[in-house]
């Protein structure tokens, strides 16, 4: 099952300039492990030099022009992305394993040139943009100097920027608003297969790790008079609160603050859980990757209980876990067997995203066999 992450206490980093030890705040929530060694730079450090730095394990605190670490950091992008002769993957597993090991090694190199932060979430070097809304909304208020990749404030630009415009749901001919940290729903044959999946005859509904908010939005814009939608991020919470009260459904959708179920039985539950068993290293991840299938195993051992009779339980899961090899075949058929459910349809759908089009992809055999299912279940027995 889920697990609600602990507050971190604030956590300091020192380093030397100057001939003085200076501190800083460390936002490692957003940032990964603190820095072991950090050497200040600026206009004059070359992107070869930096590359060998950041291959050496140091973080880099730049103290020059702003534009300028910019375009350090797309000359590191272009350093670690090279092409390197390797072993050629034998299983798709190995490919997953390969493919997740460079993305780890590239959000490590690229997450070494730090930015300083003033107090108030200012950035002081020349030509700086003014960051300290799009900031503040992600960071909170910080009464102290800190430091912060230029990779993550790019990614917390980014993410405001989505957030201002939107994603359109065509199921529900309006956008939805997401949050930085919270996975946006761009892949949209999930969102349809909930849009014409046949709706059971049910006054209420429960929506389990609702994210965005966007399938609970769905459930009611189909007519379900009231959606309990549950999460364990507060972060996503507020996301789907945010687009609730925006589409017009807060006297519909009810939010609440749950590991899966919410208390009670209704007549439909739907769960789109993390589709690929692994360990996620950042909080966006955590709506990809399920350890052990925690979610997954958890929804199923306890859907029954909270099924009405004659009530249906919507799981929406791509089978790209079983085409990496990560998830046996057996697993899921033995799963629903094991929580007293039975399967009473299911509904296909092929993935357009880019990268199932994309035959550069290292995955790309696998995502070219991927499909997602939304199975409806419901109890065996009385």
């Amino acid at each position: 099952m889920q697990t609600q992450s602990r507050p971190t206490p604030p956590l300091h980093v020192s380093w030397m300039e100057n001939g003085e030890s200076r501190t800083a705040l460390w936002l490692g929530e957003h940032a990964g492990n603190p820095p072991r060694r950090i050497v200040v730079v600026d206009d004059t450090l070359t992107a070869d030099a930096a590359f060998q730095l950041a291959n050496q394990g140091a973080h880099m605190l730049w103290r020059g022009d702003f534009h300028n670490a910019r375009q350090l950091l797309d000359a590191l992008a272009r350093r670690v992305d090279k092409k390197k002769r390797s072993k050629a993957a034998v299983t798709p597993q190995q490919a997953f394993n390969q493919h997740r090991l460079a993305q780890s090694r590239r959000a490590r190199l690229l997450g070494s040139l730090l930015l300083p932060l003033d107090e108030g979430l200012r950035i002081p070097l020349r030509r700086a943009p003014d960051v300290q809304a799009a900031c503040g909304a992600v960071l909170g208020r910080i009464d102290e100097a800190a430091l912060l990749p230029l990779r993550v404030l790019q990614g917390i630009l980014g993410a405001a920027e989505w957030q201002r415009k939107g994603v359109i749901i065509p199921a529900l001919q309006q956008s939805i608003h997401v949050h930085y940290g919270v996975f946006s729903p761009i892949r949209g044959e999930y969102i349809d297969l909930v849009a014409n999946a046949p709706l059971p005859d049910t006054r209420l509904a429960f929506d389990i790790g609702t994210g965005s908010g966007v399938l609970a939005a769905v459930l009611a814009h189909r007519g379900v008079e009231r959606v309990v939608a549950t999460d364990v991020d507060e972060r996503a919470l507020a996301c789907a609160r945010d687009n609730i009260e925006r589409l017009g459904l807060a006297d519909r959708v009810v939010l609440e603050h749950a590991d899966l179920f919410p208390e009670g039985r209704c007549g439909l539950i739907v769960c789109n859980p993390p589709w690929l068993p692994a360990r996620p290293t950042s909080s966006i991840e955590t709506a990809i990757y399920d350890p052990d299938n925690r979610m997954l195993a958890g929804f199923l051992g306890g859907l029954g209980q909270h099924l009405l009779p004659g009530g249906e339980g919507w799981l929406i899961l791509s089978d790209l876990a079983e085409h990496l090899g990560l998830r046996s075949r057996d697993f899921l058929p033995q799963a629903i067997e094991a929580g007293g459910l039975k399967v009473l349809g299911r509904l296909d759908a092929r993935p357009k995203h880019p990268k199932a089009l994309d035959p550069s992809d290292p995955l790309h055999e696998a995502r070219g066999a991927e499909v997602t299912t939304l199975w409806r279940l419901g109890r065996r027995g009385p």
